[in-house]
Formats: structure tokens, C-alpha cells, sequence
């Protein structure tokens, strides 16, 4: 169950209430949480009333900021009373989560209030201030309230309309421009909020009837073979649900990452673009929790296999040193590597994940002292070791931390920032250590810290002792596509909307269709060569983006470079990707990868 980001309202919940029984876990999660998105509230309360304090009139600034303050205070005292409540019976439960659900409304009512009351009084930076804002809270909601429907529409429609009337009402250069783009977010926030209900309602579903599995398995001891086949099918079936269902979780939010992009794209002043590029936070979110999803899916269809080599202990300490070390010292905490002389014989990419996993862990929970990732020989055996002086695992905790979905509950209050992701992390390190046959143990006490540790084959020193060459997530800076020549085939309207948009952007001319007939058509009677072709691999009709690749290159030309994107997370792309030669990006892209794989298939490079 993801857990609140700094502007979420609560944990998730089912849309239905057809099981009284989940009703009163389902309240205390969200009752438990609440204090998070309302300091997220709080801070959106004083940070906009100080940047339009010399601008809007004192008394409208002062009344806005007053209502929200007592909405603000009546929900931490609903919050200190429901602590303090005696709840027996399912309707009083109700009762608190129709509270709760009152209070949502009414703060995103204030931010509606004030796209509509305060926007015209701002100059070109308070407004994009105020987007960004009412951008972070609507996204942040969004998989947070999506399984109560009426509740999800209801704070929706008071996060991006207002925006919007108030963008048209007061003309500016591209103000009719920006007011589309503000609706075609609002349509990709739907479709977000629809799949992440209908994941989620699943999910519960499976939960409720693997536990019913369990009890079964303890009560009737008689037919324990049948009720353990029948968990390991509902385990199964997750799995494949999980599968099926990527493309459909990443097609919004691929388009979101789009539309992010091209807004950012039109503005030239460097403040509002700082500013803009903050709206990549909740993308950046709701893709880690994404991420963690699939990564276990993957794992589970075979998509992973181990490609053991030597490699070098020192390469691998070298990139976690370059990644982490900002984020130890941001926090005041030291972060040493010992053993790099080291070698080993396992698959270096899953190595470095789990590596990677288990030192960002070490650094959320670690608030004093430091981290030390170290190596030492033990026989034939390399011991990887991962040390941390932080809050430590209880006995009875260590027992469950690799189980799916399962957070540690900390004997002492957690800070914000350990409450993050689905609790998959090292499920994940788990699953892969266990395909390398690489043994993982873990020690740790209570307020002391924890130590993890993975035995790998000693290896030798390779040939080449060079790492390979590194890939940049940024990209190349200043891309230009003039002269450029790009087809995109998606049958998602939202995506094509929006890569169209960020590549015209960019420079390019683009031929935007959403079919394979479309596309045949087109290529019947084109006398101009496109420079590359940017396809979806699911298309209608029971055609895939391949069929469209052959289309165009049987008319205009064999060699014309081309790019497949996929939601999918099942195997079998990387054979058809050396077979018909295209390069493959999986959803949801992020604008700079896109950017970086354009600038390769044609050869240029960015403007730095």
C-alpha cells in the first residue's frame, strides 16, 4: 500500500464499501497519516500568501488565508479527537471517514477559491507559482483518492478547472494555448485516477483472497495441498495481472511527462522555468511506485536473467560514491567504501541494483553516524556488506522485511521521509539475489543499525578494466529537430497530443497517426522521407508498432531509423528489436531519455 506524499490526503482506499470488515483498518490508516498532506497544506497556505502579500487586496488575502487556516485547524483537531475516540461499531468508522472525506473537499474548495479570487492579481511568476502549486496537490491526490470515484471527481474538478477559467479570463500571450494544455492534463488525471482504481480495487481483492487462502490453510489441515495450490495460483494470477496491466498504468503517465515537458518548453525565463521543472516531482513519484511495480513483474515473467562476468569491487563502489555521496552529506551523514581492490564473478547491472537499494535504505533511515559499504574475502566467497548506524529492525520485523507490500514498523516514531514507496525494495533486492544464487542475510539491532550482506563468487581482474560507458540521464542539453522530419504513430489521443507537442518543440515537423491503416495510407502517396519513425507498440486492430515500421520502409526506404515505445513489461521485444533494427523506450518515458535516444538514431548532438 503506497504510503502519503507531502501533498497527498491519505492512504488507499477501495472505492466500494461492500466489506464492512475492511472499513475500520481502512480509517485508522487514514486517520494515521493525515498530519502528512496537512503539513503539505500548511506550507502552501504561507508560502502563497507571502508571494502575493504586495499584490492582491489585503482583505481578500486575509479572508482566503483565514477560512483555510480554520479548515487547516479543524482537521488537526479531528485528527487529535479521532486518537483520543473509543470506535466499536462500523457506522461510527463511517461516520469519521465522511468527516475526513469533508475536510479533503474543503481544502481543495480554498485552492479552487483562490485560482479563481487571487489569480488576476499576480504577475507572469505568482501565476505559474499558483499552477505549480494546484498542479503538485491535484497529482499528488490522485492515487490517494481515485478509489472513491465521486470523492476523486469531486476534487478534480475544484484542483484544475478554476485554473483553467481563470487562465481565459484573463488574456495574456498563449493563454488560449496554455488553457488547452490545462485541459488535456485534466483528461490524462482522469485516465491516471481510473487505472489506479482499477489496480488498486485488484489489489485489494487479491490481498483479501490470498488471506482467506491462509486462514483456510490453518483451519482445514485436511485439504492443505488444495489450499496451498490455490494460493500459489492467486500469487500467480497477481503477477500476470500486474503484466497485463502495465501498458494501460503507464500510458497516462507517459503523457503527463510530455505535457510537463512541453510547458517547460515555452517558457524563457529562467525563474518560472526552475519553477516549472518542480511539477516533475509527483511524475517523479507515482514513477517509483510504478517502477517497483513492474521491476517485480518482470522478475516474476522470466525477464530478468543473469549474465555473469568479472567485473571490478572498485567501478561499482566508484558509481555508488558518485550517486549517493550528495545525498549522505545533504543529510550530515558519512558514507565510506572499503575492499575496493576486489573482483567478482556475477551479473554486474543486478549487483549494482541491489547494491543500490540497500544503500539508499541505509541513508532514509540513518540520522546519525554514517554508512560503510564494504568487501572482504571469505574463502572462494566475496561478502558485500552493507552497514548503517540507524534505527535498527526488530527480531520480529526481520522475519517479514523481505515480503512484498510489508513496511518495517519502527519502534520509534518515523521522520516523513521514511515513509516512502509500496515496500517492495528489497522484495526486489531479494527476488534478484536469489536468481544470481547469491546468498543475503541481514543482523541488526535497535537503535544501533542494521548490516546486510551478499556472498558473490570471487572473480578476476577482466581484460578490459574500463567500466562501460556510462549513459547520462540528462541527456543532450539544447537538442535542436530543425529541418527534421519525425512520423509518430500512437492511438492514445493524450500521448500523441503530447509527444507531438514536445517534439514541434523541439524543432521537428511532425506526421502524427494513430492506426497502421493510417499510416499505409500515408506512405502510399508520401514523396518526402522521413528522418525517423516514433511508434507505439500496441496499436488497434490487433496490429503492433512493427507493422507500422515495415510500412513506411517498404515505400520510402529500408534504412530510416526507428524508436518503439512499449508499456509492456513482458520479454520478447529485444529479439524483434535486432530483427527489424529499432531501439526500444518503456513507458513511462521520461523527456530526457527521449531526447538523448532521438539524438543517437540521428546522429546529432545537443548545444551545450
Amino acid at each position: 500500500m503506497p504510503t502519503p506524499s507531502l501533498f497527498a490526503d491519505t492512504l488507499p482506499i477501495r472505492a466500494t464499501n461492500d466489506d464492512p470488515s475492511l472499513l475500520p483498518d481502512r480509517v485508522r490508516s487514514i486517520y494515521a497519516q493525515t498530519w502528512v498532506p496537512m503539513l503539505g497544506h500548511f506550507l502552501g497556505i504561507v508560502v502563497f500568501s507571502a508571494i502575493m502579500r504586495d499584490l492582491a487586496p489585503a482583505a481578500l488575502l486575509w479572508t482566503w488565508s483565514g477560512l483555510f487556516s480554520v479548515i487547516w485547524l479543524a482537521r488537526m483537531g479531528l485528527l487529535f479527537q479521532f486518537r483520543r475516540a473509543r470506535l466499536e461499531r462500523i457506522d461510527q468508522y463511517r461516520t469519521w471517514l465522511n468527516y475526513w472525506s469533508a475536510g479533503v473537499i474543503a481544502s481543495a474548495a480554498m485552492w479552487g477559491f483562490a485560482e479563481v479570487a487571487l489569480y488576476g492579481y499576480g504577475t507572469t511568476f505568482e501565476r505559474v507559482a499558483l499552477m505549480l502549486m494546484i498542479y503538485t496537490y491535484g497529482m499528488g491526490a490522485v492515487p490517494t483518492v481515485a478509489n472513491r470515484s465521486w470523492l476523486f471527481a469531486s476534487t478534480t474538478v475544484l484542483y484544475f478547472l478554476p485554473i483553467v477559467g481563470s487562465i481565459v479570463a484573463h488574456p495574456e500571450p498563449h493563454h488560449l494555448e496554455l488553457a488547452g494544455i490545462w485541459l488535456l492534463m485534466l483528461i490524462g488525471t482522469v485516465s491516471l485516477g481510473r487505472a489506479f482504481r482499477n489496480v488498486f480495487d485488484d489489489m485489494v481483492r487479491l490481498k483479501v483472497h490470498t488471506e482467506e487462502l491462509a486462514t483456510q490453510l490453518k483451519s482445514e489441515m485436511a485439504v492443505a495441498e488444495t489450499s496451498q495450490r490455490q494460493a500459489e495460483l492467486a500469487s500467480r494470477a497477481k503477477t500476470q495481472f500486474f503484466a497485463a496491466a502495465s501498458h494501460d498504468l503507464r500510458q497516462p503517465l507517459h503523457a503527463m511527462g510530455l505535457f510537463a515537458e512541453a510547458l517547460r518548453q515555452r517558457s524563457k525565463d529562467e525563474e518560472v522555468v526552475h519553477l516549472v521543472n518542480s511539477i516533475n516531482s509527483s511524475v517523479d513519484a507515482l514513477e517509483g511506485l510504478f517502477s517497483e511495480l513492474l521491476d517485480i513483474t518482470k522478475i516474476d515473467t522470466g525477464g530478468v536473467e543473469p549474465e555473469p562476468e568479472h567485473f571490478s569491487i572498485g567501478d561499482l563502489f566508484a558509481r555508488m560514491r558518485l550517486h549517493f555521496e550528495p545525498t549522505a552529506f545533504e543529510k550530515g551523514l558519512s558514507l565510506r567504501f572499503h575492499g575496493e581492490q576486489h573482483f567478482a564473478h556475477a551479473d554486474p547491472m543486478l549487483v549494482e541494483r541491489i547494491v543500490r537499494n540497500l544503500v539508499s535504505n541505509a541513508i532514509r533511515y540513518t540520522e546519525d553516524g554514517g554508512i560503510l559499504v564494504s568487501c572482504r574475502r571469505r574463502g572462494n566467497r566475496l561478502c558485500l556488506q552493507v552497514w548503517d548506524s540507524g534505527i535498527g529492525i526488530t527480531e520480529k520485523e526481520q522475519a517479514r522485511i523481505f515480503e512484498e507490500f510489508y513496511q518495517v514498523q519502527s519502534a520509534r516514531p518515523l521522520q516523513p521521509h521514511h515513509r516512502k514507496g509500496l515496500g517492495l525494495g528489497l522484495a526486489i533486492v531479494k527476488r534478484l539475489a536469489d536468481l544470481m544464487e547469491a546468498p543475503l542475510t541481514l543482523r541488526s539491532r535497535v537503535n544501533h543499525g542494521t548490516v546486510f550482506t551478499l556472498m558473490l563468487p570471487v572473480g578476476k581482474a577482466p581484460r578490459w578494466s574500463g567500466s562501460a560507458l556510462p549513459t547520462s540521464s540528462k541527456g543532450p542539453i539544447g537538442l535542436t529537430l530543425d529541418r527534421r522530419f519525425i512520423v509518430v504513430v500512437e492511438d492514445e489521443p493524450a500521448v500523441l497530443e503530447g509527444l507531438s507537442v514536445l517534439l514541434k518543440g523541439w524543432g521537428a515537423t511532425v506526421a502524427a497517426f494513430d492506426t497502421v491503416g493510417h499510416v499505409e495510407t500515408w506512405a502510399a502517396s508520401a514523396d518526402t522521407k522521413p528522418d525517423l519513425l516514433i511508434v507505439d507498440y500496441r496499436l488497434p486492430e490487433q496490429r503492433t508498432g512493427i507493422d507500422a515500421i515495415k510500412a513506411v520502409r517498404e515505400r520510402l526506404g529500408n534504412d530510416i531509423p526507428a524508436i518503439i515505445v512499449t508499456g509492456s513489461s513482458m520479454i520478447g521485444h529485444e529479439e524483434e528489436a535486432r530483427k527489424h533494427n529499432f531501439h526500444i523506450l518503456l513507458k513511462p518515458v521520461v523527456p530526457n531519455k527521449l531526447r538523448a535516444l532521438i539524438a543517437f538514431k540521428l546522429g546529432v548532438r545537443g548545444n551545450t
